[in-house]
């Protein structure tokens, strides 16, 4: 009987078989800990897509290695995604696989940058044309690598109090994420890289998931500098609330707690819809699905009520976009043109996120910029009450700790779909990557490559050394209290102290709770 785990198997060794259309003898060629792999020549790099790091998965199970092969596997093409809602394509539960781009499989051993995806916790892939990691890897001789692990609720359901046998379910995801960083470890000096200079960087969801990381003790000496875009995770997701987010999705697909194990073999489009239903503890929304503080793989939150002390020896950057709503609320027509009248109906609890009135911080801005438009209002509270807030705990964290983080703010614009200019969420990631120019770039008007300068290279520097500096910056100087010492990335790049520092003190007095957690 063919069952779905032995077809994934036999397709796996089907890729794996030699095969006179790919096997040129001067593809490069690598050794990895489970089998050869061949690759594909590409604008003077060594590029290997859709790499297994994990075996096929075992739903809401913590990941396993690779079986191993004998004959070169082909890697052209990026691998399979984790299934989600939306249009990202090839979509399968076998989504372990990363991709890797090198100026050279010698023994160079190159700084290695990792980037972990974002889309919150449950959507995306490392396949984006913006995280090509070409210009990263030739213009900084460092060996680029991009991955996909388990989203949503197969990667982050906590099933573990309902039902035995599914203790690690909700954590899963951040469990194969530390499954592809053992694979940079164990292989990455096959592909000229150096597995005692990782540096792990992401973007929203994929610099959450990288807090994460660094108060996950099998994460531990995984990787040696991070950096972190636009993505915080001071706290976790407590295990009571995970529990009654769990409950809530079984009610959705027809089961009873004591059911909970028949996920494990529903259909996946049922498990995906069944996310939809509205999340029980933010009472807005679809259901969130996030890390769990399950005293078992995450035994503590990752900047509450301090920094994780096993992360203070990792040099860190951590970042921030100027109008950062501007990329969720920016192409919705209903919020632009607004009066002072009809603005407090766009700040409503599921946009602002914490619990304050809208009147309240509409006299707040009206008393601090009395210049700015209800518009402007708009973006800069919902930035800095709910995006920015996380980033300035982490940051003020480091600091207490002696292990002070290097921040930036990005104030280059970019241009949304509805042609509206700011440094809005995502606008970063064509800076970091060097990708102004590529598919999807929003950041790519005048000076968009001069910064793109400054700052990938930054990141190039902080991980080929520790410390992001170089001959094309001001003296980025560490964030310490109380000056609050900030890069902000321009066309003029710059240091301030305190940026915003009106809008932080007013959001200081409420009490900030990770949405979500």
């Amino acid at each position: 009987m063919l069952t779905r785990r032995s077809a994934v198997f036999a397709g796996l060794t089907a890729a794996a078989a030699p095969s006179v259309a790919w096997a040129d003898r001067g593809a490069p060629r690598a050794a990895t800990r489970h089998g050869p792999v061949i690759g594909r020549r590409q604008d003077g790099l060594a590029v290997f897509k859709g790499l297994r790091y994990g075996a096929p998965t075992r739903r809401f199970q913590p990941p396993e290695p690779p079986a191993p092969w004998r004959d070169p596997a082909p890697a052209f093409a990026y691998g399979a995604a984790s299934p989600q809602r939306g249009d990202e394509p090839n979509q399968s539960e076998d989504c372990l696989f990363l991709n890797v781009w090198t100026p050279g499989t010698d023994a160079g051993r190159r700084p290695v940058m990792v980037y972990i995806h974002g889309g919150a916790y449950s959507s995306g892939s490392g396949s984006d044309p913006l995280y090509d990691g070409t210009r990263l890897a030739a213009r900084g001789d460092v060996v680029v690598v991009t991955l996909n692990h388990r989203l949503n609720a197969l990667g982050y359901a906590y099933l573990a109090r309902l039902t035995p046998g599914f203790e690690d379910s909700g954590n899963v995801g951040q469990m194969d994420l530390i499954l592809a960083l053992r694979w940079v470890r164990d292989n990455i000096a096959a592909f000229g890289g150096d597995p005692e200079r990782v540096m792990v960087f992401g973007q929203s969801g994929g610099g959450a998931k990288i807090a994460t990381l660094m108060a996950t003790p099998a994460a531990k000496g995984l990787f040696h500098r991070a950096a972190t875009m636009s993505g915080q995770q001071v706290t976790a997701s407590g295990p009571l609330n995970a529990t009654t987010r769990a409950t809530a999705w079984l009610k959705a697909l027809g089961l009873t707690p004591d059911r909970a194990h028949e996920a494990a073999t529903m259909s996946l489009e049922r498990l995906l819809e069944a996310q939809s239903v509205e999340d029980p503890i933010l009472g807005y929304g679809g259901l969130y699905f996030g890390p769990v503080l399950d005293f078992r793989n995450l035994p503590r939150h990752p900047f509450y009520p301090d920094a994780a002390p096993q992360g203070l020896g990792i040099p860190m950057i951590i970042g921030n976009t100027r109008e950062e709503t501007l990329g969720f609320m920016g192409n919705d027509p209903k919020n632009l043109g607004l009066t002072w009248e009809t603005l407090a109906a766009r700040m409503s609890p599921g946009v602002m996120r914490i619990d304050i009135t809208p009147e309240a911080v509409i006299e707040g801005y009206r008393r601090m910029h009395p210049d700015w438009s209800p518009d402007q209002v708009l973006i800069a509270a919902t930035t800095a009450g709910r995006s920015w807030r996380g980033a300035v705990i982490e940051a003020e964290e480091r600091a207490r700790a002696g292990a002070p983080a290097w921040v930036y703010q990005l104030d280059f614009p970019g241009e949304t779909a509805s042609g509206r200019k700011g440094a809005f969420h995502t606008a970063d990631i064509p800076l970091a990557f060097d990708n102004v120019d590529a598919p999807g770039s929003r950041t790519n008007g005048p000076g968009s490559q001069a910064v793109a300068d400054r700052m990938s290279d930054a990141f190039i520097a902080l991980a080929r050394a520790g410390d992001p500096n170089h001959a094309g910056l001001p003296r980025w100087d560490r964030y310490e209290l109380p000056t609050r010492q900030t890069l902000l990335f321009d066309v003029e790049t710059r240091m301030a102290n305190d940026p915003r520092g009106d809008e932080r003190a007013f959001f200081s007095t409420i009490p900030y709770v990770q949405p979500g957690t």
